[in-house]
């Protein structure tokens, strides 16, 4: 199955600004969609049928692509949106975590309708990704903004938007890019500490999602630099994959251990991930 990566640019990146194709065994396959409404691409989601990938730009809109690339649906420009990561909840309509309005939004799947607040307002300082639990739950990554303001942390809603723990995790290495609810119920997050440094430190981490205690730590065998990771996905087989500045990296998630780079671009600058076609 394809893999689909978005990659940066301007102030998230110097990379492609396209959302580039790779093969099974990490080969190039050129640009998905040559659309000029895809502008800085960041979060990517497969909707639940399959057939389609929504895709976040940094033009403030969310586009809808088919499996050749065309764009069918488009919510075309919403004032203030600056989105990051997307999610299908479990009404089915589409959610998106806006960095400007510092909250996630919700809006219908055909994208003909309003994006309207799930929780309110600068809930918080800036978000850095989010999932919905089978329970219910709604886990918010709360990280620090490319201007140094944040909170590091991971909050918790119900599913009426009621925030029922302002800080799950303590842990002085967690600064989130991304996040994602693992196959064992448990979040996993990308991380990068402190954010911005040169010397920042790079991983993945697994929390308890009830009591917020660090499970694992994933990191790469030291053959790859992996810097700057960011999205998160569990692909076809199981592993759990993270994009990053110049390369695609996966874990087994049953032991642990890393699984080698998948993709290896220089300046990919990578955003988000998908498998999709």
């Amino acid at each position: 199955m394809p893999l689909l990566v978005s990659s940066a640019k301007g102030a998230n990146g110097a990379g492609y600004g396209a959302i580039l194709a790779f093969g099974s065994v990490g080969n190039a396959l050129g640009t998905f969609c040559d659309d000029s409404r895809v502008a800085d691409p960041r979060g990517l989601c497969v909707d639940p049928s399959g057939g389609l990938l929504y895709v976040n730009n940094g033009n403030d809109r969310v586009l809808a692509l088919d499996q050749k690339g065309q764009v069918l649906r488009d919510t075309g420009p919403i004032n203030a949106l600056d989105p990051g990561g997307g999610v299908f909840g479990p009404d089915g309509r589409y959610y998106v975590d806006s960095r400007r309005l510092r909250t996630i939004m919700a809006m219908p799947a055909r994208l003909d309708g309003p994006a309207i607040p799930y929780l309110p307002p600068e809930v918080v300082p800036f978000p850095r990704g989010f999932a919905f639990a089978p329970d219910g739950r709604v886990f918010l990554a709360s990280g620090i903004s490319p201007s140094g303001i944040g909170e590091n942390t991971i909050k918790v809603f119900d599913a009426d938007g009621h925030l029922l723990a302002p800080r799950l995790v303590e842990d002085s290495q967690l600064s989130p890019l991304d996040l994602a609810i693992a196959p064992n119920g448990n979040i996993v997050v990308s991380c990068e500490w402190p954010f911005g440094a040169p010397d920042a430190i790079s991983s993945v981490r697994e929390y308890d999602s009830t009591s917020g205690r660090l499970v694992r730590i994933f990191k790469p065998d030291g053959s790859i630099p992996f810097r700057h990771p960011r999205g998160l996905r569990f692909g076809p087989d199981g592993d759990l994959c993270c994009v990053a500045r110049d390369e695609v990296v996966s874990f087994d998630f049953e032991t642990g251990d890393f699984s080698g780079a998948i993709v290896s671009s220089s300046d990919l600058f990578g955003q988000a991930l998908e498998f999709f076609g």
